[in-house]
């Protein structure tokens, strides 16, 4: 096997050089290209009153993604709506909490944002729980964030603020690459529409989802993040590269359970269970 050329199913960065891909194709001597599967756009206004969600009914807004915050924004702009002073943010990530600046006054505006893990956006709005949340999700989304919002027995509303659609892909040829690099489950979806599952370069894919999804789909992933090893999608294919150099076999990835996450939600359930009780407790007394 030889890898000559790696298509990313991203859009291409601002500034290449910036991008931890860069520093990867000088080292590996490898072209790095990119082209998004897919995109995603905001929802209309109407489509949003179509779900009967009242914006000023909360306290706090969950964002994953930047095109979330460019959608809600968008209808809050059409649909004359003030956010008012006292509306806090929970981001994933630091990047998705810097993005509110080109909204909002970031200094002045209560905005908390976790390290871009599932446990460590849990346990920030677990630290808020007492707001009314507002969970902005693209379609499609996993259901594990609102399913565990409702095991905690939190006060929030789902939303569909963004879709997600294919993009064209007819003038991509898949034969040029020795390696895909998928980001989501909607970036499956795509490839096996457009270009079936066989005689696929290898695969490598970023989340748990993605790699269900590529799985279910009958590929043979043979890399794939965030693992301990492989923290970023860059690092995996990193090493898969290195692999492949030497003149190793890259072994299919397999699908396993992670009973960290699993643990940790149990634990936050009993926390705040217990909490719950001690508050029935001291207002019966």
């Amino acid at each position: 096997m030889k890898v000559s050329k790696v298509l990313v199913s991203q859009p291409r960065p601002a500034i290449i050089e910036k991008s931890p891909f860069y520093e990867l194709s000088r080292k590996h001597n490898v072209a790095i290209e990119y082209n998004p599967f897919i995109r995603v756009v905001g929802v209309s206004l109407k489509e949003f009153r179509g779900q009967r969600v009242e914006i000023l009914d909360h306290t706090a807004v969950i964002f994953t993604s930047r095109t979330t915050i460019d959608s809600f924004f968008h209808i809050c702009e059409e649909a004359r709506i003030t956010v008012p002073e006292t509306m806090k943010y929970i981001c994933q990530t630091e990047a998705v909490a810097l993005y509110l600046q080109k909204y909002i006054v970031y200094r002045k505006r209560k905005i908390s944002f976790g390290d871009g893990s599932f446990t460590s956006l849990i346990e920030l709005i677990v630290k808020h729980k007492e707001e009314k949340f507002l969970l902005t999700l693209s379609e499609p989304h996993k259901s594990e964030l609102p399913e565990t919002l409702a095991k905690f027995k939190l006060s929030f509303h789902p939303v569909i603020l963004a879709r997600t659609v294919a993009s064209d892909l007819n003038d991509l040829d898949l034969k040029e690459y020795g390696l895909l690099a998928l980001y989501s489950p909607s970036d499956v979806k795509a490839l096996v529409e457009h270009f079936g599952t066989e005689g696929l370069p290898a695969i490598a894919v970023f989340g748990e989802g993605t790699l269900r999804a590529a799985l279910d789909a009958g590929l043979t992933v043979l890399a794939n993040a965030p693992t301990p090893e492989a923290p970023s999608m860059a690092k995996a294919v990193d090493i898969f590269l290195t692999k492949v150099a030497a003149g190793k076999e890259p072994q299919p990835v397999a699908l396993t359970t992670d009973t960290r996450k699993e643990e940790f939600i149990r634990s936050q359930q009993h926390k705040l269970a217990k909490k719950s009780r001690v508050r029935r407790t001291e207002s019966a007394k």
